[in-house]
Formats: structure tokens, sequence, C-alpha cells
């Protein structure tokens, strides 16, 4: 059993064997930071609180289980917003130690990557390619616990790029699925700068520049024709790379995973890659590809196979790194 609060999602879930999932409660607060065109991170560290007691009920609730069912329990432990994930830990802590069974403090974006296990044959060795608010980074996966970084954005991360085109342009947060959802209306008819970085690593910052300057001297601009002449680069560029890190691993195997990896240009150009060359692609449902529990549960339970157990004392890391 899991719980994930490192952001604006309350969420629970119990999975079985690391790839099935028999519960997965989420509780957004999307609606809330709406308003705010972002985040507020006292504003969600309480939602949590208020949320977080109901939302692991449901979850025993929908499983059929109760806490002595389960093997073991685990929690989100960074990267995140502290406050928020303080919250889910001590949950998952309390459960663990009121039903005597083993805490597991778990890497959020390892956990995205997890989240391909989930009805699925995958197995290590593979490419990943992270993709979120926060991440841009292409990883070899050798086994379930052995990973490295080859690839990341020298700048901005995409989603972070998404999020702020999508203020400018007047569509507010959350910016990654408002601008997806504007591109289906338009078309990629603008040219647009690409930055080529050395080796498998990618720069989005001036990209981003180029679009918002672009709006800003021609404020009538088709905004849906921009939205996708954005999403068409942003794609090939994540293409171009991710080929890239398979040529030079001789891994045919690529896994998509963070909450960008939910956007249809990417999902589509991959798709493509599939059907044009002998590369499997693998990624996961929409609903599991943004914050939710069950991607942490799955973490989870490969670090229990390993014996990867965490003491009571463990804290929270914002900045936790892969």
């Amino acid at each position: 059993m899991a719980i994930e609060s490192s952001c604006d999602e309350t969420a629970c879930a119990i999975v079985k064997g690391g790839r099935e999932v028999i519960a997965n409660v989420v509780a957004s607060q999307i609606k809330i930071h709406e308003e705010f065109g972002g985040v507020i991170p006292e504003i969600a560290a309480r939602e949590h609180l208020e949320a977080i007691n109901v939302v692991i009920d449901e979850t025993f609730k929908q499983a059929g289980v109760t806490g002595k069912d389960v093997t073991a329990f685990a929690s989100t432990v960074g990267p995140g917003l502290v406050g928020c994930l303080l919250v889910g830990m001590n949950a998952a802590k309390t459960l663990a130690l009121a039903y005597d069974k083993p805490f597991i403090g778990v890497n959020h974006l390892n956990a995205h990557l997890a989240a391909n296990f989930i009805d699925t044959n995958l197995e290590p060795p593979f490419i990943a390619l992270l993709v979120s608010g926060g991440h841009t980074q292409i990883i070899k996966v050798s086994s379930f616990s052995e990973m490295e970084i080859i690839g990341e954005t020298i700048d901005d991360a995409v989603g972070e790029a998404f999020d702020k085109i999508a203020r400018v342009i007047g569509l507010g947060y959350p910016g990654g699925p408002k601008m997806d959802k504007l591109a289906q209306e338009g078309k990629s008819n603008i040219d647009l700068p690409k930055v080529h970085v050395e080796g498998l690593d990618f720069s989005f910052s001036g990209l981003k520049t180029a679009i918002i300057n672009l709006h800003h001297k021609t404020p009538d601009i088709n905004k849906a024709d921009l939205a996708a002449s954005f999403e068409k680069d942003v794609a090939e560029i994540l293409l171009e790379n991710t080929k890239k890190a398979v040529n030079e691993t001789n891994i045919n195997k690529i896994a998509l995973a963070g909450g960008v990896s939910a956007n249809s240009y990417i999902r589509k150009a991959f798709k493509e890659l599939e059907e044009k060359e002998n590369i499997e692609i693998y990624y996961p449902e929409l609903k599991l590809c943004t914050d939710n529990a069950a991607m942490i549960a799955s973490a989870g339970y490969y670090n229990y196979l390993k014996g990867n157990f965490s003491d009571l004392k463990l804290n929270a890391v914002p900045n936790l790194k892969l």
C-alpha cells in the first residue's frame, strides 16, 4: 500500500506483485490552485491533511482488505513540496507502525518509471524518457535498482516550458493539458528555432522564449497554431535524442514516464517510431502518467524485494535526485 502527496494530488493505492492494481484513489487539488495560476505549497499541504484519511479509507474499501493484509506501506519521500511530502510520509509511517509492517520511502522519479510496469511485461534493460514539470531526463535502466541519467535538460524542463507558455498566452493552470487540447485545433505551421545540444542533453529555454516573444510581438497570432507548432518541435527534439540513446546503448526498448508523457503529440511521435523501426515503446495509461500512488506502490514493491526498507525516522527530501 502506498501514499503519494508530493504536490497537488492526495493519492493512495494498493498494488499486488508490482504490476496489478487492486485499488487506486486520487483526490486532485487542481480546481483549488487553478485560480492562483499554480500550486501554493501551504494550501496544498492543508488540503492533503483534509483528504488523507478519506483517501486511505476509500482505498481499503475498494480493495476489500485491511491493514493486516498489507505486506508493506510506502510513501513518496521526495522530490516534492516538503509540507506535502510530510503528510503522506507520516500517514504511511503510522500505518506501518500500527500494523507492524515495513515502511518504504520511495523516490518519486523512480516511481514514474515504475508506472510502466503496471499491467505490462516490461523488464529492464530499457531506455526511459522522463518528462515532467521539473524534469526532462533520458535514463538508462539496467535493472530494477540500477539506473543512470545519460541525458537531461540544461535549462527548462518540458513541463515547465509548457506551463510558462500557457500562462503567457492566457490558458492558465495546468498548462500542459490545456496546451495539448488547444494544439488539437491548430496546425504546426510556424517555424521555431531548435537548440541542439551536444550529446544527449536538451535545451528548451530558447524555444520557450521564441514562442513568448512571438506572442508579444504578434498578439493576434493564432494560438492554436502556436501551441501545435511548439508541441511538434518538442516531440521531435525528445524523439531525436531518445533515438540517439537507443543507438548508443543498443537497447531497443523505450519507456515514457512523467506527466508530460500524457501529451498526445509526444505519444504519437513515439508510436510512429515503433511502427517504423524495431523499437518497443511503452507508456503508462493516461491516469498513471500524472502523480498517483499506484506507481509509488509498484516502485515500493521492487524495493521490498531487495529488502530496501526505510527507518521510521526518515525525513522528507524535497530535492531528492534519481
